[in-house]
């Protein structure tokens, strides 16, 4: 692989947004990324998603990397603490699975939080603005190929898994506050009807 020479002009067309220096930036370090994850994760489902996030977070620290020939470095760093919290998530996650396995809600319970959950996503889904909430319904509603949604947005695949890993977690966000009540009622259920309803 040939090193490239990053510049402050790189640097500033990647916080803008542009598309083919967005696609070179993934690219460049989709391999790199690669070869220094297979070597600290059991599986490649682990490898791409600890490199989306280190991919999404890159994007939206950029202003914190005061030297653009150091970008390497920057991304090299922020891979070392999603590496961090991978491992301690993964942890976590292994003491669960090891706690005896205690009797779960009743089955009408369980349906009823179901139904409410999907209600609650579909909510969300339709309340989300931009892209990113275009990107979500085209795959998970649409069942759109992503084949075929590279080609609708003009990116490519690695492009489109930062872009649905950063539109998931806005979902997220969004579907927790929602969860937790912290919405007004409005904003929950819709405006009050009129008068003449």
């Amino acid at each position: 692989m040939e090193l490239f020479v990053f510049d402050d002009d790189y640097v500033r067309r990647l916080r803008e947004g542009d598309r083919e220096t967005a696609n070179h930036f993934h690219a460049y370090f989709r391999d790199l990324l690669l070869l220094k994850l297979r070597k600290r994760l059991r599986s490649m489902e682990a490898i791409d998603e600890v490199r989306q996030e280190v991919f999404v977070r890159c994007l939206e620290r950029l202003d914190r990397l005061k030297e653009p020939s150091r970008l390497g470095a920057f991304v090299n760093s922020i891979c070392e603490n999603v590496l961090k919290e991978y491992y301690r998530a993964e942890n976590r996650t292994e003491a669960l699975d090891e706690q005896p396995d205690v009797a779960g809600s009743a089955d009408a319970d369980a349906e009823y939080d179901s139904a409410q959950n999907t209600a609650r996503v579909r909510r969300v889904l339709a309340d989300m603005k931009g892209r990113e909430a275009e990107i979500l319904r085209a795959l998970f509603i649409e069942e759109l190929d992503k084949d075929e949604l590279c080609r609708r947005y003009d990116i490519d695949r690695d492009y489109l898994r930062v872009l649905v890993h950063r539109a998931k977690e806005k979902f997220r966000v969004q579907y927790l506050r929602r969860k937790s009540g912290r919405m007004s009622i409005f904003e929950t259920f819709g405006d009050p009807p009129s008068l003449s309803d």
